[in-house]
C-alpha cells in the first residue's frame, strides 16, 4: 500500500467518524434526560446543591452567552439541543485534531534532528 494510499484511508476514517459522531450529537441529543446529570445530582442526592456557587466563573466567559444548558441560545428550541451538541462535536473534533497535529509535527522535527549526522565543524561530546 502506497503513503497517498494509506493517506487517504485514513483521511476516509477519520470522516466517516466525524460523521458518525456529527449524526449522533444531532439525533440523539433530542432525546437526552432533563433531569440533572452527574454533580449536580449528587449533590441534590446528598443534600449540599445549595452550597453551589451562585454565579460561577464560566457564565463570565464569552461563549456563555450563547450555549446555556446544552442548547443554543436565539434559535427555536427544536434546533437549539442538536446545535449545540453539532457544534460542541466540531469544537471537540477540531481541537483533537489541531493538537494530534501539533504533536505529530513536534514528534517528527524531533526524529528528524535525532536521525541527522552531526556537522563536522561541531564538537562531539
Amino acid at each position: 500500500m502506497t503513503s497517498s494510499h494509506k493517506s487517504r484511508h485514513r483521511s476516509g476514517v477519520y470522516l466517516v467518524g466525524l460523521g458518525v459522531a456529527l449524526g449522533l450529537a444531532v439525533l440523539i441529543s433530542p432525546l437526552a434526560s432533563s433531569d440533572p446529570d452527574g454533580l449536580d445530582r449528587v449533590a441534590q442526592d446528598l443534600k449540599f446543591h445549595h452550597q453551589a456557587e451562585p454565579e460561577p466563573i464560566a457564565k463570565h466567559l464569552p461563549f456563555a452567552q450563547v450555549f446555556n444548558e446544552y442548547a443554543v441560545q436565539g434559535v427555536p428550541e427544536q434546533v437549539a439541543t442538536p446545535l449545540a451538541g453539532l457544534v460542541g462535536t466540531l469544537v471537540t473534533f477540531g481541537l483533537a485534531w489541531g493538537l494530534g497535529k501539533l504533536l505529530l509535527v513536534n514528534r517528527t522535527k524531533a526524529t528528524d534532528q535525532a536521525d541527522s549526522p552531526q556537522s563536522p565543524s561541531s564538537p562531539e561530546s
